[in-house]
């Protein structure tokens, strides 16, 4: 399989059953820095106010000074980033969330189609992909999938 397009990642999170995607830009009234930038959300609702914690996003450009590990202001490069759980994390990544400090130099950040911990957020369970291509785009819909599940397992409507 190809490289997978932010685009392409975009349509088939929003496919899901209560998957809402939001792109941040001025209008979203997120912070400027992050423009540009999808979020995925479990909203079966379709109420904005509930988006808070989204269940994957898509990052296409380096935040200075806190997330500049996977060199993301290279053409072309987005990192995937996907919460999947300390068990999933663990048996993707071979050692516990709370252990990445640990292992934090172990890992090339800038590695394209590879799963790797996420770079600033490990240790809540996350991992990442940049560019998803012919090694890991149907393990990238896995893990959308897989945490889109957890995430509405999770949901409470608001009453």
């Amino acid at each position: 399989m190809p490289r997978v397009t932010e685009d392409e990642i975009r349509r088939f999170a929003a496919g899901l059953p209560g998957v809402a995607v939001q792109v941040a830009d001025e209008a979203s009234g997120a912070p400027e820095v992050a423009w540009g930038d999808s979020f995925l959300f479990y909203d079966p609702e379709g109420d904005p106010a509930d988006r808070r914690f989204p269940f994957a996003t898509i990052v296409t450009k380096d935040y200075g000074g806190f997330d500049e590990a996977s060199d993301l202001d290279r053409e072309g490069v987005f990192r995937l980033n996907v919460s999947v759980g300390r068990h999933r994390f663990e048996e993707l990544i071979g050692y516990p969330p709370a252990e990445h400090a640990e292992h934090e130099t172990d890992f090339d950040y800038t590695g394209i189609d590879t799963v790797l911990p996420h770079p600033v957020y490990a240790r809540q369970a996350w991992v990442s992909i940049l560019n998803p291509g012919p090694e890991t785009s149907d393990q990238a819909r896995a893990l959308i999938t897989e945490a889109r599940d957890r995430a509405a397992s999770r949901h409470r409507p608001r009453a």
